[in-house]
């Protein structure tokens, strides 16, 4: 019976989600994107985390529909990948990025699409503004965990457990785990 609600609540909320992600040209108009992705993290609840995945599975590169989002938490590219399982914590703010399968994210973390969004005139050292279409892609591994309010500014490997408050300016391998600011890896799981 639980099987079937889920599956009743998700086709629900995929069809209300549609006329808006058609409206972005599912995903592909950045400006409508980003709209509608701020609108769908106000929508409180369980029924808002649903919707915030059915938005995802229709605007995003690819989203799995058994993932959860949770109220204020918004991806910020649409050329982002969100794998099966995973979850993704309160007013957590996600740039271009790859979450593989079963990551558990807190709440409040950020993942930046790299560390170089803003470059600076070589004459007059005015900053530039960002292209978010040169965002390189920050890949977070599977079976991971992000503690609240990290902010993740290079690749994660699977299984690997980032701790709460952690700025991530390197990349971590692989059943690692990294605290700090920046983060520096403190064990590691063969």
């Amino acid at each position: 019976m639980k099987q079937v609600a889920k599956a009743l609540i998700t086709g629900v909320s995929l069809a209300l989600a549609f006329l808006p992600a058609l409206l972005t040209g599912f995903g592909r108009s950045h400006g409508a994107f980003v709209c509608f992705t701020h609108l769908f993290a106000l929508f409180p609840g369980i029924p808002g985390d649903y919707l915030r995945v059915a938005f995802y599975y229709l605007t995003l590169d690819s989203c799995a529909l058994d993932s959860r989002l949770s109220f204020g938490a918004l991806m910020a590219h649409p050329h982002s990948r969100i794998g099966s399982g995973v979850y993704i914590g309160p007013y957590s703010i996600l740039g271009r990025c790859d979450i593989g399968a079963r990551c558990q994210i807190a709440s409040q973390v950020q993942i930046l699409a790299g560390k170089n969004q803003h470059g600076r005139d070589e004459i007059s050292g005015e900053l530039l503004a960002a292209n978010a279409d040169l965002f390189p892609l920050t890949v977070i591994g599977a079976d991971c965990w992000i503690g609240a309010a990290a902010i993740i500014m290079a690749d994660v490997g699977d299984g690997a457990t980032i701790g709460a408050g952690s700025v991530v300016t390197k990349p971590v391998p692989s059943w690692a785990t990294a605290v700090g600011s920046p983060a520096r890896v403190i064990s590691q799981r063969p």
